[in-house]
């Protein structure tokens, strides 16, 4: 399934601008802090309006030719730097919260199925704030996946981890793009991330 991206956006005194397709696997959108790779992210979740152009998942456009979904429509899983779970809500509650977010005939992974693959069993009953960068990160990285979604955005999610955390985060990545072969957009500034992870890539430079 191909994502054809063509987009612009005026912000302030400078002009963001993407056109690339990404087949499956890994695409990390590389360069440097402030080119404007989450804005791209942000376009393609629905959070931020293109000036122009397009995005398209496979057959389907999210945005273009006088169409424009919101982002609850796109089927896009977004993944943050800070895991931005809900800190009133107990881990699982975090993880059902994206599970009743999917149109049932959209969801392709069960709860228990997700909490198996990311081996966050033991976290269930946890609230977010006794949680690990990692472990906040593995149930981001659940509540993501059982929403439905189609292509999985992730911005920088291993920024704010130390390196055995890293490690074992960039681990659960590789499980998604090799055995759930899901199309993953990937934003980065580490080249060490983006040789290990990526299958391609595309140079963000502003």
């Amino acid at each position: 399934m191909a994502i054809d991206i063509d987009v612009a956006k005026r912000l302030g005194d400078r002009t963001i601008a993407a056109r690339f397709t990404a087949g499956p696997g890994l695409t990390a959108l590389f360069g440097p802090s402030g080119a404007g790779k989450t804005s791209i992210l942000n376009m393609v979740a629905g959070l931020l309006r293109p000036d122009r152009g397009h995005i398209r998942i496979g057959e389907r456009t999210l945005f273009g030719d006088a169409i424009d979904l919101p982002p609850e429509a796109r089927r896009v899983g977004y993944i943050f730097q800070d895991g931005r779970l809900f800190p009133h809500r107990r881990v699982r509650a975090n993880l059902l919260y994206g599970h009743h977010l999917a149109d049932p005939v959209d969801r392709w992974m069960g709860f228990d199925e997700a909490v198996a693959f990311l081996g966050i069993g033991a976290l269930l009953d946890r609230w977010p704030r006794t949680l690990s960068g990692g472990e906040a990160q593995r149930v981001a990285i659940g509540r993501a996946l059982l929403r439905g979604p189609e292509l999985l955005l992730m911005d920088e999610p291993l920024s704010s981890l130390d390196a055995a955390r890293r490690g074992d985060i960039m681990a659960v990545i590789e499980r998604i793009r090799d055995e759930l072969k899901l199309p993953i957009l990937y934003v980065s500034h580490d080249r060490a991330e983006v040789d290990r992870l990526a299958t391609q890539v595309v140079t963000i430079d502003g």
